[in-house]
């Protein structure tokens, strides 16, 4: 592979019968308007709790003897494929030379290692989605030595984040820090279990804040991560970045490197992030996430030249959804966004930060500049349908496992291939309508043989389905011709 950088999770991964690590990886932050404390017991927040002690000069001593008991030990085991047992040369000899003996198939059981947070005193553990992603078992060790079986709660891709909860109570917590106010320089701690060197804790300055690397493979994805030179290696994946106050500031991710180990620099989730997509979880069930309904682009010199633009820094929209929130407030294709909650806006990673901080029908103040003059929008945040509800689990589920996205036609859709109604596939995604091969662009009209109009008559109709069950899509191709496509649930 011709490449001299590797972006790679955290996570430690060897076989059961031989040692060896691999990575693999995945990756939205919370609006303090809308806080929510779990029934059970309180999730820890800098806001409402201080840890005794803790300065902010550059001893660590304390902070790291605060987080060493926080952070756990998350080990899993994952089936990957199967093993077929040797030919016994025996078998023969002692029951015949009747019929062969047919070599059995067992599962290859894969051994991982990860780290994760405790955040409520009542177990529930926060990690990283590649930690635990497949795992058909796994178990949280804590600094006490004490040993417990997880539950699973939630995941998201999209975020790289997952919730466990163990079976324990008055546990030792991390208070949740405001990750918007990390500041460039700022001296941090990473504390995890690299190579299974448990309770390991190492410094560093941030290096950088807001930061995109591509590195997870999802349409959603909301990558802002915080740069630091800290030293992260596999098996930090979903351990803490804490500042030298003792608050969570972020969750270990991922590292840059050619050697597949720590090289300079690794990254982390923010803290405002990881505490929306915490609530979400332990509320809904899912991520409730919000969009503004533009397609965008940073806006670079080439661009600027090309379009025309009077700004040499922000986030251009190349074009809006129709049933969006930014044309509903006024926002029109052309416009660069260059501040949105109370923040200036250079690139879209911080964008995408910002917007994934809210929830669907949270209110955002929008700064754009149109023709060279500034204005300011109040935009009603909305949901991938468009609207303000909010999402249940096993609707986002559906359409994960289609892996779409899907867009109510417009008038002139409608017109161009002569339809009363139907919806468009605007992006096909990694999910069973890409693997049917699917035309980004097809217009559905019928769902197993029933007419769609909208993402709800899409969601209503999967809803009834069960694993196994036949789909069958039936539309027009983007060159207008009729197709259809049929594949399993």
């Amino acid at each position: 592979m011709n490449r001299t950088t590797l972006l790679t999770a955290v996570a430690f991964t060897g076989l059961s019968v031989a040692g060896g690590f691999a990575g693999a990886w995945a990756f939205a932050a919370q609006d303090d308007s809308a806080e929510w404390t779990p029934a059970s017991q309180a999730i820890q927040t800098g806001a409402r709790t201080t840890v005794a002690g803790i300065g902010t000069s550059t001893d660590f001593s304390a902070a790291a003897e605060q987080a060493v008991h926080s952070v756990v030990h998350v080990k899993t085991s994952v089936e990957q494929g199967y093993t077929m047992s040797p030919f016994n040369p025996f078998h023969d000899f002692f029951f015949g030379f009747g019929e062969r003996q047919m070599p059995e198939m067992t599962p290859r059981i894969v051994q991982g290692s990860g780290s994760g947070v405790i955040i409520s005193e009542d177990g529930y553990i926060v990690t990283n989605n590649h930690v635990v992603d497949k795992a058909k078992e796994v178990k949280v060790s804590l600094n006490d030595g004490r040993e417990f079986t997880a539950d699973v709660i939630g995941t998201d891709p999209t975020t790289d984040l997952a919730v466990l909860k163990i079976d324990a109570k008055k546990l030792p917590t991390l208070p949740f820090g405001n990750s918007d106010e990390v500041k460039l320089g700022e001296w941090v701690l990473a504390v995890g279990n690299p190579f299974n060197l448990t309770s390991t804790v190492t410094a560093g300055i941030i290096s950088a804040k807001g930061r995109s690397i591509n590195i997870i493979d999802n349409q959603s994805a909301i990558e802002a991560f915080i740069q630091t030179d800290a030293a992260v290696n596999p098996g930090n994946s979903g351990g803490a970045l804490i500042n030298t106050s003792g608050e969570l500031i972020g969750i270990n991710t991922a590292i840059s490197t050619r050697s597949g180990s720590y090289e300079g620099y690794s990254f982390a989730v923010p803290a405002n992030i990881a505490r929306k997509v915490v609530d979400d979880m332990l509320r809904f069930g899912v991520v409730q996430r919000a969009y503004l309904g533009v397609n965008i682009a940073d806006v670079t010199p080439e661009l600027a030249k090309e379009m025309g633009l009077e700004a040499n820094q922000g986030v251009y929209i190349s074009d809006v959804t129709d049933n969006g929130a930014a044309k509903k407030a006024g926002i029109e294709k052309g416009d660069v966004i260059v501040g949105a909650g109370g923040k200036t806006i250079k690139r879209s990673s911080e964008l995408l930060e910002v917007i994934g901080s809210r929830r669907p029908g949270d209110k955002l103040d929008v700064t754009i500049l149109r023709e060279g003059k500034s204005k300011s929008f109040q935009v009603t945040l909305r949901n991938r349908e468009g609207n303000t509800d909010v999402l249940k689990k096993e609707d986002v589920v559906a359409l994960q496992t289609l892996g779409a996205s899907f867009e109510t036609l417009t008038q002139e859709d409608k017109g161009k291939y002569g339809l009363r109604s139907g919806v468009k596939i605007t992006d096909v995604g990694t999910g069973k309508i890409a693997q049917a091969g699917v035309p980004k662009g097809f217009i559905l009209v019928k769902l197993n043989n029933s007419p769609v109009g909208s993402q709800e008559d899409v969601e209503r109709i999967l809803g009834s389905l069960q694993p196994g069950d036949g789909v069958l899509l039936q539309g027009y191709r983007p060159d207008g011709r009729p197709d259809y496509y049929a594949f399993g649930y």
